[in-house]
C-alpha cells in the first residue's frame, strides 16, 4: 500500500510540485492551502506523514505539529523553512519535528528525509552505530562518564541543548550496558499531552475513555528489561510526573483502566534541554522525581564551545551523505571549514549534520566549494578582513547588550538568564568574563 503524505502550503504551484514528485515514487498525497484545511483532514484521515511549510495564512507549521501530536504523537511532520527561520526550525525539532527541510527545496533531498521519515519509528529503533567518538576534550570527558555509567543501573540525566545530539548519548549507554540485547525505546515527552501521556507510558485497557477502542501496551511494558529514554522529560505535566515518580519508587505500574499491575524492569535515561535543577526549585518539576531521575548527570555540550572536534563531525557527516548519496567526495576546501569554524551553529549538531549533507547533495565537485553552502553561513566569506574585524566587534557588541538586558530582567539570576539565553550557566560565565559584564 503507498504512503499517504499530506503537503501543507498556500503556495499551490509548490504543493503541486512536491506533490507529482512524490507520486512518481509511488507514494499518495493530499494537499492544503491552510492550518484550518489541514486540522479538518487530520481529523478524517489517517496520514503516514505530514510535510508542512512554517509560514501559512492561518497559522504556522508550528501549530500543525502540535495539532498533529495532539491526535497522534507516532505520525512524523516535517518542516518547510526558509534560511532566515532556521532558529524556528531548531525550536520545532526541540517540540517534535521529525526534520526540517530549507527552501529553496531540492528535491532529491526531499525524497531522501521523506523516506527516512517514513521508516522512523518513534517507538522503538535499533541500536545505533552513529555515535562519534571524538579526540576533543569535551567528549572524552563525556565519553569516560558514559563507560563509567553504562554497566551499572543508575539512573541517568543528560542534559544539553536541543540538536546536541542526547539520544545518541543515551544509545550508547545502552549499547554499552547489560540491557543491550534487550529494546531501546526513545519516548518524545514534549509531544506527549496530559491526556495521551499516561496511556503511551502505561497502557492502557479498552474503553477506559473515550477513543481506547482497543488494549494498548504502554511503553513501560514493551520495553521489558531494555532501556526506555525519556526525552524532554521536563515537559511532562504535574500528574504524569506523579504517576512516572510512584511508578520508578514501587517499580511496578498499571494500565489506565485496570487494576493489574506489571512490574518495571527497565533501565530509565531521561534527558532535558531546560536546567531540571533549577525547574525543580523553582516548582516547575517534582524535585523528588529529579533526584530519582538524576543518579548521574551527564552534560553534552553545545557545538559552539567544541570547535576542536568540528572537523571530525563534518568529516563523519560528510562520509555518511557521501555514501548514502553515491558521490565521490573528498570533504569541504580550507575556505568552507574557515566559515565553518566561525559560524555559532544554533542547531548545534542537527544543524551542522542538515548543512553537511545538502551540501554533497549539491557539490558537483570532489571537494566541496562556497558555492555549495547556505547563504547565511557563506555570508561572511565575502567580506574584506577588516571587515570581517568590525563584523565580529558588532556581535559582540549586540551580544553583551543582550545578556546584559537578560540579566537586568532576571535581576542578575545567572541560572535564569543562561536559561532564557539558551546556554549552560558555565558558558554565560565565560561570556561575562569575555565580555567584561559587570556580574
Amino acid at each position: 500500500m503507498n504512503k499517504k503524505i499530506l503537503i501543507i502550503d498556500d503556495d499551490t504551484s509548490f504543493s503541486l510540485m512536491v506533490s507529482g514528485y512524490l507520486a512518481k515514487n509511488e507514494m499518495e498525497t493530499t494537499t492544503a492551502g491552510s492550518f484550518y484545511k489541514a486540522k479538518s483532514l487530520i481529523d478524517k484521515e489517517y496520514f503516514d506523514l505530514i510535510l508542512s511549510d512554517h509560514r501559512l495564512p492561518d497559522g504556522s507549521g508550528l501549530d500543525v505539529l502540535s495539532y498533529s501530536k495532539s491526535k497522534n504523537p507516532d505520525i512524523p511532520v516535517v518542516l518547510i523553512t526558509a534560511y532566515s527561520d532556521i532558529r524556528v526550525a531548531v525550536n520545532a525539532i526541540k517540540k517534535g519535528a521529525y526534520e526540517y527541510i530549507t527552501k529553496p527545496v531540492n528535491a532529491t533531498e526531499l525524497l531522501h528525509i521523506v523516506q527516512r521519515a517514513l521508516k522512523s519509528n518513534s517507538h522503538s529503533t535499533s541500536l545505533s552505530n552513529d555515535y562519534i567518538v571524538s579526540v576533543g576534550s569535551q567528549s572524552k570527558e563525556m565519553d569516560e562518564h558514559i563507560r563509567l555509567v553504562a554497566p551499572t543501573e543508575v539512573a541517568v540525566l543528560i542534559q544539553g541543548e536541543s540538536g546536541t545530539g542526547k539520544e545518541y548519548v543515551a544509545r550508547r549507554i545502552h549499547e554499552l550496558s547489560h540491557h543491550r540485547q534487550d529494546p531501546f525505546v526513545a519516548v518524545d515527552c514534549g509531544a506527549l499531552t496530559t491526556e495521551i501521556a499516561s496511556s503511551e507510558l502505561f497502557g492502557h485497557e479498552k474503553g477506559s475513555f473515550t477513543g481506547a477502542v482497543d488494549d494498548k501496551i504502554g511503553h513501560f511494558e514493551s520495553v521489558g528489561k531494555g532501556t526506555i529514554f525519556l526525552d524532554e522529560v521536563g515537559n511532562l505535566s504535574y500528574n504524569v510526573q506523579i504517576k512516572l515518580l510512584r511508578a520508578i519508587q514501587e517499580r511496578r505500574a498499571h494500565r489506565v483502566g485496570s487494576n493489574k499491575e506489571f512490574p518495571i524492569k527497565a533501565r530509565i535515561i531521561a534527558a532535558s534541554n531546560d536546567d531540571l535543577r533549577q525547574k525543580a526549585k523553582e516548582g516547575g518539576f517534582r524535585e523528588d522525581l529529579f533526584h530519582r531521575l538524576n543518579e548521574f548527570t551527564i552534560h553534552v555540550p553545545p557545538l559552539r564551545n567544541r570547535s576542536d572536534e568540528l572537523p571530525t563531525f563534518i568529516n563523519h557527516f560528510c562520509n555518511e551523505a557521501a555514501k548514502e548519496f553515491g558521490k565521490n567526495i573528498h570533504g569541504f576546501s580550507d575556505e568552507v571549514m574557515e566559515v565553518f569554524q566561525h559560524y555559532d551553529w544554533p542547531g548545534n549538531l542537527r544543524e551542522l549534520r542538515n548543512v553537511v549533507r545538502r551540501s554533497v547533495l549539491l557539490s558537483k565537485n570532489e571537494w566541496i566549494g562556497i558555492e555549495a553552502i547556505p547563504p547565511e553561513i557563506a555570508e561572511p566569506l565575502s567580506m574584506q578582513p577588516s571587515t570581517l574585524i568590525k563584523y565580529t566587534e558588532a556581535k559582540e557588541i549586540a551580544e553583551k547588550k543582550l545578556i546584559e538586558e537578560t540579566l537586568r530582567k532576571v535581576k542578575h539570576n545567572k541560572s535564569k538568564a543562561a536559561r532564557l539565553l539558551g546556554i549552560d550557566r558555565k558558558t554565560l560565565y565565560n561570556k561575562l568574563q569575555k565580555l567584561n559584564i559587570d556580574y
